[in-house]
């Protein structure tokens, strides 16, 4: 039976990630900060899964839970789904907010990646999914510091892969659009958000899901974006920068009509 480790298990993608990969008889290592959220939504919908308190910025705690990982044998993937975001443009940072934002979304996959992937390619075989964002693809204004954090899991993880491909261990990056999650419903709050709603369609965990339990975890790819278009599109505005300029208006009025309509489907 294959064993799996998944991070940010209390809520959204990660928690839907845990519950699917039982019903397929993987032994879940689930992990999250919020070890009383989990807990309370394990115990509701009886899961499996061992459960495990997990700040991602800490290395003596990633150690732990590798350890208990391999107590249950070979280590076969690691989801690193944990992650942080807080809008605010760049002229009303706060020093904590820098740190927070590149300490969890960054870092932590960069500890969890390389204290994984040496017992991965100790054992010869392995597969590390780190979940970036579309942000990571094309900077997003208003969410600097979330675009810059996952730019670096971005890069690290295209890096990493061909470090640990001659070892048998694979990497893949996926860059998931605007998904349906409480990070998202926060989001609503700030008015600096409004292009993440731009985009003519949310995700759904389960559409994430699909895409990450299916494709990237069969086929083991360098990198996926959900949706494959948004990828091109993301590409290209990276290819010419300045005509975000132009579209940026365009897509921030779009947005703010999305914004409302999805934060007052929220209240009803």
């Amino acid at each position: 039976m294959s064993v799996t480790i998944v991070t940010g298990a209390a809520s959204g993608i990660g928690q839907h990630l845990v519950e699917r990969l039982q019903a397929a008889e993987t032994t879940v290592i689930a992990a999250d900060i919020d070890h009383q959220a989990m807990s309370e939504y394990a115990a509701k919908h009886s899961w499996t899964a061992h459960l495990c308190s997990l700040d991602v910025r800490q290395s003596a705690e990633w150690e732990r839970v590798v350890d208990v990982a391999r107590s249950y044998g070979p280590i076969d993937v690691l989801m690193n789904v944990a992650g942080y975001l807080r809008p605010g443009t760049t002229h009303t940072l706060s020093a904590a907010e820098v740190d927070k934002h590149f300490d969890i979304n960054t870092k932590g996959v960069i500890h969890g990646t390389r204290l994984v992937s040496a017992a991965m390619v100790e054992q010869g075989y392995g597969h590390i999914i780190n979940i970036a964002s579309i942000a990571a693809l094309a900077a997003v204004p208003g969410l600097a510091l979330y675009s810059a954090s996952k730019h670096a899991v971005r890069a690290f993880s295209l890096a990493a892969a061909e470090e640990l491909r001659p070892h048998g261990v694979s990497v893949s990056v996926v860059c998931p659009d605007a998904v349906q999650t409480p990070m998202l419903a926060l989001q609503t709050e700030y008015d600096e958000a409004a292009v993440t709603f731009a985009t003519p369609h949310l995700l759904t965990v389960e559409e994430v899901g699909d895409v990450i339990l299916g494709r990237v975890l069969h086929e083991k790819p360098l990198e996926v974006a959900i949706p494959r278009i948004r990828q091109v599109i993301a590409h290209v505005a990276n290819l010419t920068p300045g005509s975000a300029r132009v579209l940026l208006p365009l897509f921030r009025y779009l947005g703010r009509y999305r914004q409302t309509q999805y934060a007052d489907e929220g209240k009803s």
